[in-house]
């Protein structure tokens, strides 16, 4: 089993020994003006909303406020599980390794832990599919600590990469970003390359691995009412979402998507933050867009 001290000292070797170079963190030019369609959606619902669709086989984009930073909140699961994989692949713990926890490690919305608290530890894959599929809050938080802290998440995204993402705090107190706190953010252009990244380019993830955690999202049930209500039903889709309901509330889903029959991927990435509308006016608004991308791409 991975105590952890084991599983930090691991972790800042990895780090230290990532071969890629550091990503740029300027934002670049989409080949997109922003899109009244979202623009309308956002204006409904109170609050700021930015949206990143791109098909990747043509370089096509849809977007609104593209380059703006959003809180997170729990869409940075899916990559946290990411690099998890892309650690055992390298050498670091494999996915049947236990990691203990207790109690005092447990978070009201925690349903993947509650259920292995009593023999205390949980294997890396088991906490990797429950942060995804079940966005499990202590899950995410032992697998941060593997990593070396959101620091060193941050640091492993940059490796990959992404000169934007960033994490700075642990469940729950990464969802409560105030206007202006660049903590714990991404902007959704940033999130949109990252994840053709790991769930499309070759060399990033073993393809064993990339379709398990594809397969994660797509098992996922916590975006049904989402971005995946707007496609058709005949799509091959998944997500993680990500919400927080306190002062600075945030709906936020982010997917990608195959469009039947052999359609070429789709990923979307679409942050509201701080709208007036209550959560089946959000969920509703994600559906829109998800229905927009479906018109245009389907």
């Amino acid at each position: 089993m991975l105590s952890r001290r084991e599983t930090l000292a691991g972790a800042l070797a990895l780090g230290a020994c990532a071969g890629r170079a550091p990503a740029d963190p300027r934002t670049t030019d989409l080949p997109a003006p922003n899109d009244a369609r979202f623009a309308a959606i956002e204006a409904r619902t109170g609050g700021r909303l930015g949206v990143a669709a791109w098909r990747p086989s043509d370089d096509a984009w849809l977007v609104h406020r593209p380059h703006e930073r959003f809180a997170m909140c729990s869409t940075f699961k899916w990559a946290l599980a990411a690099v998890q994989l892309q650690m055992t692949e390298r050498g670091g713990p494999s996915l049947d390794h236990a990691v203990r926890f207790d109690e005092r490690d447990m978070h009201e919305y925690a349903p993947t832990a509650r259920q292995h608290l009593a023999r205390g530890w949980m294997t890396i894959e088991e906490a990797c599919e429950g942060a995804v599929k079940l966005s499990d809050n202590t899950a995410a938080n032992l697998l941060l600590q593997i990593q070396g802290a959101p620091e060193g998440f941050t640091r492993l995204l940059r490796a990959d990469g992404d000169g934007v993402t960033r994490l700075d705090r642990y469940e729950l107190d990464l969802n409560d970003v105030a206007p202006g706190d660049e903590r714990d953010t991404t902007t959704p252009e940033a999130m949109a390359r990252t994840l053709k990244r790991f769930l499309l380019d070759d060399g990033v993830l073993a393809p064993a691995h990339r379709e398990k955690l594809i397969g994660w999202m797509i098992d996922s049930p916590t975006g049904l009412q989402r971005l995946r209500a707007g496609f058709p039903a005949s799509w091959r889709a998944g997500d993680k979402t990500g919400t927080w309901n306190g002062e600075h509330n945030a709906a936020n889903d982010v997917a990608i998507a195959w469009p039947a029959p052999h359609g070429a991927p789709i990923i979307v990435c679409a942050y509201l933050h701080r709208s007036t509308i209550d959560a089946a006016g959000r969920n509703a608004a994600h559906a829109e867009i998800g229905r927009i991308i479906a018109a245009e791409w389907g």
